[in-house]
This record gives structure tokens, C-alpha cells and sequence, in this order.
């Protein structure tokens, strides 16, 4: 299955693009705008990387990082910030972090990293918390493999569904808004591009659902956006 990546940024704009990059490269992502948020998500959800920006309103990443390591998380932590001073670089290693990217970087430079911290880590577990198949009635989704089955039969999805397929499984039960589906998409945000989204979502509610006028799974979050469900 693919990585799952934690990226932690107050930047919406930056979180955005982040997300977009690493979605087409293959991995699971999910996003939070502080400290706070992320505390949640890693209640919930085993990440195996977190991006953490060390600017933050609230608490800075680095005493995320420390707070993390005293809690006796494991999880990887790459720290992204605009101050690259060795002093700084040093906090943030002897706070727990395994690497650190100084702001502005190139993306493949980040994806570097990534896969070489990921590399260093053992073999992941089978008992992850995030499911390799999702069920919407009679039909299973494999996350890994971006394919829909309904028995022995597998469900055609054209190039556009299978990405919003994968944008939708990084985010389980969280509203993802029109036009992060846009830019996750790789697509200029316009409102011509927000309607084609919502075709898009339409053909896809066809696929998945019983009753796609009255979606159960792949439901509309007023004012947020779409968000996925299962059994």
C-alpha cells in the first residue's frame, strides 16, 4: 500500500501544492493546518511520515517534534522551514526530527528525502489502520492497486475517477473542497473547472452508488466540498 504522509503547514497554499506533488507521486496524504489538527489525525490514523513546518502559529514545529518523541511516537518527521542557520538545523534534529529541508526547495528534492528517510524505516506492518479495501455495498475498492470490483468483475474507471478515487481515499470522511479536487487534479481553479468537477463526481456517484440522486457514499458536504464514505 502506499505511504501515508502527515503534512503539517499554517500555509493553505503551500499544504495545497504539497499535497498535489506527493498524490501524483504516489502517495496517501492527508493535511492539517497546526499543531491541534495534526494531534487529532494521529489519534486516529498511523501516518508513516510526517511533514512538519517549523513556522507555525501556536506551537512551532519543533516543540511538535520534541512533544512527539516524548510521547514515544515513532513516526518519521521531515521539518520544512525558512530558516536554514546550523543552530536551527540542530534544534530540530536533537527535537526528534530525522531530516530537515530548508525553505524554498524543489519539490524532487523533497521527494528525495522522503523516500530516503522511508527507506531507513523496517518493513511496515500489516495491521494498519488505514483499510487496503473499501466496501460501498456490493462493490470493494483495493486502495492500493486504484481498482473497483464488484465480484469477480471489475468497474471500469476512467483516468479522472481513478485520481479522484485516490485524492478521496487519502482523506476518508473528511470534505475535500471543489477546488483542492481541482489543484490535486493538477488543473488551473476556475469555475468552469469547478462545474467539471461536479460532472466528474456525478459520473463517479454512478459507479459507487445504489441511488446516486441520494449518494451514501460519496456525499456532499454543504459550504466544504465532497467527502467519502464506507461501510
Amino acid at each position: 500500500m502506499d505511504p501515508h504522509l502527515l503534512i503539517v503547514d499554517d500555509d493553505e497554499r503551500i499544504r495545497s501544492l504539497l499535497k498535489q506533488f506527493l498524490i501524483q507521486s504516489d502517495y496517501l496524504v492527508s493535511t492539517a493546518e497546526d499543531a491541534e489538527q495534526a494531534r487529532t489525525l494521529l489519534s486516529a490514523i498511523e501516518f508513516d511520515l510526517i511533514i512538519l513546518d517549523v513556522m507555525m502559529p501556536g506551537q512551532d514545529g519543533i516543540s511538535f517534534a520534541a512533544e512527539l518523541r516524548k510521547l514515544q511516537n515513532k513516526t518519521p518527521i521531515l521539518l520544512l522551514t525558512a530558516r536554514g542557520e546550523t543552530e536551527d538545523r540542530i534544534k530540530g534534529l536533537e527535537a526528534g526530527a530525522d531530516d530537515y529541508l530548508p525553505k524554498p526547495f524543489e519539490p524532487k528534492e523533497l521527494l528525495l528525502r522522503i523516500n530516503a528517510i522511508l527507506r531507513r524505516m523496517p518493513d511496515l506492518k500489516e495491521d494498519q489502520t488505514m483499510p487496503k479495501t473499501l466496501s460501498f455495498g456490493n462493490l470493494n475498492y483495493d486502495i492500493a492497486r486504484n481498482e473497483l470490483w464488484e465480484g469477480q468483475n471489475q468497474v471500469r474507471l476512467t483516468t479522472t475517477e481513478s485520481q479522484l478515487m485516490k485524492i478521496f481515499t487519502s482523506a476518508l470522511g473528511e470534505p475535500i473542497s471543489r477546488a483542492d479536487l481541482v489543484t490535486s487534479l493538477g488543473r488551473d481553479v476556475s469555475s468552469a473547472q469547478d462545474r467539471a468537477i461536479d460532472v466528474q463526481i456525478t459520473r463517479l456517484r454512478r459507479k459507487i452508488e445504489v441511488n446516486p440522486s441520494q449518494p451514501r457514499y460519496l456525499q456532499t458536504v454543504r459550504g466544504a466540498g465532497y467527502m467519502l464514505l464506507f461501510d
